[in-house]
């Protein structure tokens, strides 16, 4: 454009200049033919427009907003024409509590009441992307600022219209993939009614109040001393088994014996003991006792 602008003062001052009572009136074909020479380039420069990958061009002239898109790559165009590239890539929008790491500067996790009604923090990335033929819609309803426009306020408005659902203590623990999934539907469709497509949803973290967290506490608290009981109790059984088996095979031992050993066998038992003492090198004395007693034995 600004080649195109040089071109016309160029081919102005050429007819400006071209009277003969003029001393300069010799320079009147050479500003016409530079003032050419300038349009030419500037138009070739005005209407060549290069849109970067993963971007799409929308073109508005004098307001009017063209339904066709321009594609990655050089485009020839109107060169009165205006170009605006729009990022059709995956873009993410994150609010979180933590200073600094979200699109806002400081706290900007959503704040929202529960159907018990406590306090949740929440902390949320959203992964969406523009639809690329929906670009021209975009920036004639919204503009290029979408994602304060359209992201923020949606997500955080649908995120409360759920939350009243749920319990904070299960949407902490048990109900937290089902909140996710009916958060990115209802998010979902109100992108898709907008040009816009949503990824992916990330619920990053569920802060409950203080109050309830030293509930949860306790709670897990007691039934980790109840199992710790429980597997003592189960140790102590084991234990006494244990000892009644024991006693019972002693008692059976004990049976046995009082059953299976005559007095004959005894007398047995007592012969064979005193023939390898006898046979023994050691010297020795036994003195036999009266029937049915053990003998004893000396030796120096």
């Amino acid at each position: 454009m600004f080649f195109m602008i040089l071109g016309v003062f160029a081919l102005i001052a050429g007819y400006a200049v071209n009277t003969p009572a003029l001393t300069i009136s010799r320079f009147s074909r050479p500003f016409k033919v530079i003032g050419l020479i300038l349009l030419i380039v500037g138009f070739l420069t005005a209407s060549i427009r290069q849109i970067d990958a993963g971007h799409v061009g929308v073109v508005s002239l004098f307001g009017n907003v063209s339904d066709h898109i321009l594609t990655p790559g050089l485009n020839f165009v109107n060169p009165l024409a205006t170009v605006t590239e729009v990022d059709v890539k995956t873009q993410n929008y994150t609010m979180s509590g933590v200073n600094d790491e979200g699109q806002k500067t400081g706290d900007d996790a959503i704040r929202v009441l529960t159907a018990d009604g406590l306090e949740v923090i929440i902390d949320l990335t959203v992964l969406y992307r523009v639809v690329p033929t929906e670009s021209p819609r975009i920036y004639r309803e919204i503009g290029t600022d979408f994602s304060d426009k359209i992201v923020r306020p949606v997500t955080r408005t649908r995120i409360r219209d759920n939350a009243v659902y749920y319990d904070a203590v299960a949407l902490y623990s048990t109900k937290r993939d089902e909140f996710q999934a009916r958060i990115f539907k209802a998010i979902d469709q109100d992108f898709k009614a907008r040009g816009m497509f949503l990824e992916q949803l990330l619920v990053r973290n569920i802060t409950l109040p203080t109050s309830v967290k030293q509930t949860i506490e306790s709670k897990i608290n007691a039934e980790q001393e109840a199992q710790k009981m429980q597997f003592v109790l189960q140790k102590e059984r084991q234990e006494a088994e244990r000892k009644r088996v024991e006693a019972q095979g002693i008692a059976d031992y004990q049976k046995i014996l009082a059953t299976g050993l005559s007095d004959k066998q005894l007398q047995y038992e007592q012969i064979k003991a005193q023939r390898e003492l006898a046979a023994s090198p050691n010297a020795k004395i036994v003195i036999m006792g009266s029937r049915g007693n053990l003998p004893v034995i000396l030796n120096n």
